[in-house]
């Protein structure tokens, strides 16, 4: 359990944002949140597959690093890319 030291000139309200902040941080409402409902077992490792998922994906991302195209290399070729750029064809006839 957080611990927050109140001073003799302290105010109470900046100790309760403190200790708040502090329980944040060490989970408590999070585990509070969670075990407030039964959670199957098959459900708890779920959950727990999809944290470790989310752990490695984002290391693997910090390691490698992201590659910018430049437009010359992007499949349309000039700014702004993509299939729809350049001239537009030319249209039905107009009466």
């Amino acid at each position: 359990m957080p611990k927050v030291r109140v001073r003799v000139e302290g105010s109470i309200d900046k100790a309760l944002r403190q200790f708040k902040k502090k329980c944040i941080d060490a989970g408590v409402f999070k585990e509070i949140k969670r075990s407030s409902y039964y959670e199957k077992p098959s459900e708890e490792r779920r959950r727990d597959a999809l944290k470790r998922e989310k752990s490695i994906r984002s290391a693997m991302l910090g390691k490698k690093k992201k590659k910018r195209l430049k437009p010359e290399d992007k499949p349309g070729g000039g700014p702004g890319g993509g299939p729809h750029s350049g001239p537009r064809p030319p249209g039905p006839p107009r009466m």
